[in-house]
């Protein structure tokens, strides 16, 4: 594979709403901030011409983005369309005149999962799969069958190295913050194994629930929605090992290896909830089955983390909009001073969302002659949300060709053997109150190792 950038940008889906609210901000992100000066060009089968195009591009970032005069004009100058159908070989005539001189092209395909096949395939017959990458929207798969089956096919016309498997969390800066902040800092290394570590919470909450989404969602589910994807990668990043080396796959070879060693879930890991009145939003089945709150207790088989129990829970409906991790370590062995509590202390907090902030939980002297504590929380950074969104950070990665913020093959296959098993016998719904921290059995699965640390809101949430 070209290790040189790619020299032209083709999205398929181009008049969807992906497109609308984050590709075409990211591509005007990419021309303003990295100079990116190549063919741009968008494909879809809606009967429009290129001013629709622009149009739309310029209400998409107007409402989505930041829209300057003369950075759009300048995405304006780089903007192509061609409309057509998939399956038409014209189509791709049309795309190969379109794309000019380029010879190394970054493919995008923000369409349907069903739809990957057929637009590889074509790019092969057309001569436009040589020399290219090809960037795929989750889901990969519905399952671990499917995931296998889609990757045999993308892999007849492109190899792994060339396909990017985009998941927009992993762009985000504080995931990212994450490694950093466990790898540039010695202090953390003697502390983060099963010695010392008693357990570890992974919230991702959701103030809203499915809006207009009653479709996708009543096909998918919180499970394969968020869990399967955003929150293993964010347990990958928290408990990975490492990376040795310096090239691009070292970190992606320790994720693999700490997701390979995860123990599949099973029926009493794992409680599943449903807010009361999904089943009247639009789309979703009247006795729709499907959760829209999980909880799971996971262990990660490996020396280091052997007997740590990991609790991740995801929904919608809750109290705010939020995204933490929290890892609670061991109170020390004996009570020194006789005080007879039972402290919080004693934890790493890892904002995710909305804002971002690191901070250490600890148990102090208060003033005055008796030796007595509290439990206070030093933040040790706090920031706003990143100014570069998501995917405007890894479509440039794409374009260069940096791969350590996409998902490989045997990941994906990772993460979906840990759920495999709920996929296809999974316990009954619980049913829980708008507004709540989801069902009452959540509080059961974690147990002692609790209570859970629901996660506050904040000026910027």
């Amino acid at each position: 594979m070209d290790a040189a950038p790619s020299d032209a940008i083709v999205f398929f889906g181009a008049t969807g709403d992906l497109a609308y609210k984050q590709i075409l901000p990211a591509l005007m992100g990419l021309v303003r901030d990295e100079g990116i000066n190549v063919p741009i060009i968008g494909i879809a089968k809606a009967g429009w011409t290129l001013e629709q195009l622009q149009a739309r591009a310029k209400d998409s970032l107007q409402h989505h983005g930041s829209f300057e005069e003369q950075p759009f004009a300048r995405l304006l100058a780089l903007l192509r369309y061609v409309d057509g159908d998939y399956n038409d070989a014209e189509t791709f005539a049309r795309l190969k005149r379109e794309m000019g001189r380029a010879t190394r092209p970054l493919h995008y395909l923000a369409i349907p999962p069903s739809l990957f096949g057929v637009v590889a395939a074509a790019l092969a017959r057309s001569g436009l799969a040589a020399n290219a990458r090809l960037v795929i929207e989750k889901p990969f798969g519905h399952d671990r069958a499917s995931a296998a089956a889609l990757n045999a096919v993308l892999m007849q016309y492109f190899p792994e190295g060339a396909i990017f498997r985009i998941d927009h969390y992993l762009g985000k800066e504080p995931v990212q913050n994450i490694l950093y902040t466990r790898f540039a800092n010695a202090v953390f290394e003697p502390l983060w194994n099963r010695d010392h570590v008693r357990s570890i919470q992974i919230t991702m909450a959701e103030s809203f629930g499915v809006q207009d989404r009653g479709s996708f969602y009543d096909a998918t589910g919180a499970l394969r929605d968020v869990v399967q994807n955003h929150m293993l990668q964010v347990l990958a990043n928290l408990m990975m090992d490492a990376p040795t080396g310096e090239e691009h796959e070292a970190a992606r070879d320790q994720k693999a290896a700490l997701l390979k060693a995860v123990r599949p879930l099973d029926a009493a890991s794992i409680v599943r909830g449903q807010y009361r009145g999904y089943r009247s939003v639009k789309g979703v089945r009247p006795d729709s089955p499907v959760e829209t709150f999980v909880a799971v207790k996971l262990f990660v088989e490996s020396w280091r983390w052997a007997g740590v129990p990991i609790y991740i829970r995801a929904g919608k409906e809750m109290p705010v909009t939020a995204a933490e991790v929290i890892v609670r370590f061991h109170r020390p062995p004996r009570d020194t001073f006789g005080e007879a509590v039972q402290s919080s202390s004693g934890y790493t907090r890892f904002r995710l969302s909305p804002d971002v902030s690191v901070s250490m939980g600890v148990r102090v002297k208060q003033p005055g002659e008796r030796m007595v504590g509290e439990d206070v929380e030093m933040t040790l950074t706090e920031q706003p949300a990143s100014l570069m969104p998501p995917y405007q950070r890894l479509l440039g990665d794409a374009m260069h060709g940096v791969g350590d913020l996409f998902g490989r093959q045997d990941i994906v296959d990772a993460q979906w053997r840990i759920v495999e098993p709920i996929l296809t016998n999974p316990p009954p719904c619980q049913e829980y109150a708008p507004g709540s921290w989801g069902p009452a059995e959540a509080d059961v699965l974690i147990g002692a190792d609790g209570p859970w640390r629901n996660p506050i809101a904040t000026a910027a949430g």
